[in-house]
């Protein structure tokens, strides 16, 4: 979040120098310990975390390739071939991986 912001984030930093960071790292630091109040288990959650990234990857890397596929964006850096192979390849088989959860759940 420091960086999206341009935030001084460091812990060498005062809290008073980097407000932001130590209210963020305030805010994490609470809710860890609401999820251990609640009693969430953390390999529940982790695993929960994962799941909902499997599903979120594919369509994700679908931006991505049309993304570093178009030369007005990209212009000379683009994709070239293997690397397109690869990326759609990836992107197929990560669809497949989520169809195969979704049929044997």
């Amino acid at each position: 979040m420091c960086e999206t912001f341009h935030w001084k984030c460091s812990l060498e930093a005062k809290p008073g120098q980097a407000k932001e960071f130590y209210a963020v790292l305030t805010a994490a630091t609470i809710g860890g310990l609401l999820l251990n109040l609640f009693g969430v288990n953390p390999i529940d959650a982790l695993f929960w975390t994962a799941v909902i990234n499997g599903f979120l990857v594919p369509p994700l890397l679908v931006v991505i390739m049309l993304v570093s596929n178009n030369r007005s964006v990209m212009g000379s850096r683009g994709n070239r071939r293997p690397t397109n192979i690869l990326g759609w390849m990836t992107t197929a088989l990560m669809f497949a991986a989520v169809i195969g959860l979704v049929t044997t759940w």
